[in-house]
C-alpha cells in the first residue's frame, strides 16, 4: 500500500457493477480515494462535484458513452489537470484512437488484470509532478535545458534545431503521455498554416537519429509519446 496516494482522488465510470467493485477494491488497497459512477452523465456530475485527479472511463455506456463524456469534460476548464484513462476491449482499436482524439491520456485494455491496472494508474499519477512548465528536464542520461536551448546525452551536447528542441521538450515534459498530431502542431508550430503532419514525422526522425530510438515511441494512428 502506498500512503502517498491517499491525496489522489480517482473517479471510476462504468455501467458494470462487477467492474466498478473490482477496480474500487484494487485502487483502495493501493491507498487511493475512489468514487464511482454508472454512466457518462453521472460521471460528469460526480466529477464536477469532487474534481478528481484521474478518471477511469469505460467506452461503451448507456445515457452518455465514454467518448462523448471525455469530449465534454475536456471542454470544461475545471478538468484541465485531470487525467482521463479509457477502458477498452482489445478489439476496440478505433475507440483508442477516438479517445486520444478527444483528449484521453491513456487506455487500459479489458479484461483488466490487477497488477497491470495498478501499474498503469501509478505511472499516470507520477505525471502529476511535471504538469507545471519546467525549464530543465532531466530523465536518466538525458538533460533538456530550455534556458540555453540545449540537449545533453551522457553529458555530451547534442545539437538540435529550434523546432526539434521544442518538440522534444514538449514530449519529455510529460513522459508517457500520448500527444496527438493536433496537440503537437498546436503547441510547437502554432498558427503556421504551412505545416503538415509529415513535418512532425520528419522532426521525430531527426530527433531519433540524434538520440536513438528508445526515447520516443509512435502510437499508431494517434501520435507520439516520450518513454520516461
Amino acid at each position: 500500500m502506498m500512503d502517498k496516494n491517499q491525496k489522489f482522488k480517482i473517479l471510476v465510470v462504468d455501467d458494470e457493477p462487477d467492474i466498478l467493485e473490482f477496480i474500487e477494491y484494487n485502487l483502495k488497497r493501493e491507498g487511493y480515494e475512489v468514487h464511482l459512477a454508472a454512466n457518462g452523465q453521472e460521471g460528469i456530475d460526480k466529477a464536477t462535484e469532487i474534481t478528481p485527479d484521474l478518471i477511469v472511463l469505460d467506452v461503451m455506456m448507456p445515457v452518455l458513452d465514454g467518448i462523448e463524456t471525455c469530449r465534454r469534460m475536456r471542454e470544461m476548464e475545471q478538468f484541465n489537470n485531470t487525467f482521463i484513462v479509457f477502458l477498452t476491449a482489445r478489439s476496440e482499436e478505433y475507440s483508442e484512437i477516438a479517445g486520444f482524439n478527444v483528449g484521453a491520456d491513456d487506455y487500459i485494455a479489458k479484461p483488466i488484470k490487477p497488477r497491470v491496472l495498478i501499474s498503469r494508474i501509478n505511472a499516470i499519477m507520477r505525471r502529476k509532478a511535471p504538469l507545471e512548465v519546467t525549464d530543465r528536464i532531466t530523465i536518466g542520461n538525458l538533460e533538456i535545458d530550455r534556458d540555453s536551448f540545449s540537449v545533453k546525452k551522457d553529458g555530451i551536447v547534442i545539437p538540435m534545431a529550434k523546432k526539434e528542441f521544442e518538440l522534444l521538450h514538449l514530449l519529455a515534459g510529460k513522459p508517457g503521455k500520448v500527444f496527438t498530431r493536433e496537440n503537437i502542431l498546436e503547441k510547437v508550430w502554432g498558427d503556421d498554416v504551412l505545416v503538415v503532419d509529415r513535418t512532425i514525422d520528419v522532426h521525430i526522425r531527426k530527433i531519433r537519429e540524434k538520440l536513438g530510438d528508445a526515447y520516443i515511441s509512435t502510437v499508431k494512428g494517434v501520435g507520439y509519446k516520450f518513454e520516461g
